[in-house]
């Protein structure tokens, strides 16, 4: 079974969406309609549009969630094909993404985190192309632009910011000009959103922006289930990191500052998933596409199939157990 996503045909692609309708048809059954989180007002005026189309049926919004996390898993699995991230092409990144966000149901649900995360995969993948360019300050003022417009969302989003000062760091050497490039590219979000806000006289609004809180899945109701997510999580991500330990030590130096980046992206997403406030029940959300493309070494080991074997089924067993948990 493990073979069906390994594999890089576009059959896959179907079978991928087969199996993400078949993990989410609980969210699916229990549609929500997403509801205005205090102080965020970007994404409350982007609920406000979405109203117009799908009037207050849950099941459009929980539907175009779900679209726009399938379309995530696939652009998460071209990110790690076109720029080698792994030493076969597969379709495990993305098989790998979709579980994981659908062990809590509020991932699977239209929320704020799901739009952020966009924001953050297109910044990340045009940084691994930083040492690929002839032209890269167009590509490090496009990257620190979309860093900062996830911030304009969720304000704990600004310490991304260090996530582009890795790679600065790693995939280009000091230069002052590029660097001022940079920063003219993370502030230019801010300057112009406070300019709209100011022509609408809306610019109280900005004073709302700055939030910042502890979250650590307060919104779950049984402290086992979170035990065991947590658990099960650490368990996936130590058999990721074990198996990448093996494979990046075969590849190039360009590919190793990639698997640092991504792991500097991790860590990152976690510290502002802990401070993003109490409003957003999908901040942990960010931590995915890292997680993902981390846990997808452990799936791919071919010296030690027994190995990927188990972590394959245990994957499809943690699930199972998250979705029977959270259907009582």
């Amino acid at each position: 079974m493990l073979q069906l996503f390994r594999n890089n045909s576009p059959f896959t692609v179907i079978i991928l969406f087969i199996f993400a309708l078949i993990i989410k048809f609980q969210v699916l059954l229990h549609p929500m309609v997403p509801l205005p989180v205090p102080g965020h007002f970007l994404y409350n005026y982007i609920i406000r549009g979405l109203s117009f189309l799908f009037l207050n049926g849950g099941f459009g919004y929980t539907m175009l969630a779900i679209v726009l996390l399938f379309v995530q898993a696939l652009y998460l699995k071209s990110i790690a094909t076109r720029h080698k991230l792994f030493p076969r092409y597969t379709y495990i990144p993305a098989y790998v993404y979709l579980l994981l966000t659908s062990i809590y149901p509020p991932f699977s649900s239209f929320n704020e985190t799901l739009i952020v995360n966009w924001f953050l995969l297109g910044a990340v993948d045009i940084m691994f192309s930083f040492t690929q360019t002839a032209h890269p300050r167009k590509l490090i003022f496009n990257a620190s632009f979309l860093l900062s417009m996830a911030a304009i969302f969720q304000f704990t989003m600004l310490a991304y910011f260090f996530l582009l000062l890795v790679g600065m760091v790693m995939f280009r050497s000091f230069n002052l000009g590029e660097w001022s490039v940079a920063i003219m590219g993370y502030t230019t979000p801010p300057y112009f959103l406070a300019c709209i806000l100011f022509l609408f006289d809306r610019f109280g609004l900005y004073s709302q922006w700055p939030h910042i809180g502890f979250s650590l899945s307060s919104h779950v109701g049984s402290i086992f289930y979170l035990i065991v997510t947590i658990l099960g999580i650490l368990i996936l991500l130590a058999s990721g990191i074990h198996a990448m330990q093996q494979n990046v030590a075969m590849s190039n130096i360009y590919i190793r500052r990639d698997w640092i980046a991504i792991s500097f992206y991790l860590i990152i997403s976690i510290f502002i998933a802990f401070m993003t406030d109490y409003g957003v029940k999908s901040s942990w959300l960010i931590t995915m596409p890292a997680l993902s493309i981390i846990i997808s070494h452990a799936l791919l080991m071919e010296k030690n199939k027994r190995f990927s074997n188990f972590i394959f089924y245990f994957s499809l067993i943690y699930l199972a157990f998250c979705l029977m948990t959270n259907s009582k």
